[in-house]
């Protein structure tokens, strides 16, 4: 596997959703009518799409199956309903799992009275097929990994204070996302929305160059 890293800018994403029912949606991968043969995945990833709901905006319900759907809430409040008779609010510091298994629907909606932004990241199981399961966990602490064993990866939520270092997992494949702030990967300039896809790299470290949140997806080859 060819040592690479290769950074993805924000400002290139795809811009999808649906603005008049407001909802903004800036897709990394090719996603719905949007289709670029040369950027449908990297590795388990199918999918990191930035969305922003209007107060009282909302998907409404929908299908999915053989996927696992990771959300990390930016700013404001997720109202989650699904088949599996989960519902819930999560909040900011929070991480929502849908695994999708063989056929699961759910509706995701903003109920609050303020801008709701999340980040959706979608990985490909290493099996198809398998009941739904949906979780919460609630206030993820700086650095411990949540594992999604179906996917075989891990997420590190990070949130280095300005002129920390983070070490990037010395795994074979890794996806690194900025939520915020202003850092440095190997001599490259990252802000928010940009993104970095890792292969075969030991040894990185980020450097922050005011506080930040990164998302950290550790994968395997």
């Amino acid at each position: 596997m060819a040592l690479m890293i290769d950074v993805r800018r924000g400002a290139d994403r795809y811009e999808g959703g649906d603005p008049a029912a407001g909802i903004t949606t800036r897709h990394a991968f090719s996603f719905g009518s949007f289709y670029d043969p040369d950027n449908l995945r990297f590795g388990p990833v199918l999918a990191c799409n930035e969305e922003t709901l209007a107060a009282g905006a909302g998907f409404d319900e929908h299908p999915h199956s053989h996927t696992e759907i990771v959300t990390w809430v930016i700013d404001g409040e997720l109202t989650h309903q699904d088949s599996t008779g989960e519902k819930s609010t999560v909040l900011p510091g929070d991480v929502q799992r849908l695994s999708a298994g063989s056929g699961a629907r759910h509706v995701e909606r903003n109920d609050g009275d303020r801008p709701l932004r999340f980040v959706q990241m979608w990985l490909s199981p290493l099996a198809a097929g398998g009941d739904p399961s949906y979780e919460v966990l609630r206030g993820v602490p700086d650095g411990t990994p949540y594992e999604v064993p179906a996917a075989g990866a891990a997420l590190h939520v990070r949130r280095p204070g300005a002129g920390e270092r983070v070490a990037v997992p010395a795994a074979e494949r890794v996806y690194l996302h900025v939520v915020r702030g202003d850092l440095r990967l190997d001599g490259a300039e990252l802000g928010p929305g940009d993104s970095a896809r890792i292969t075969a790299e030991k040894g990185l470290e980020i450097v922050a160059g005011s506080p930040g949140e990164l998302l950290i997806w550790e994968l395997p080859a």
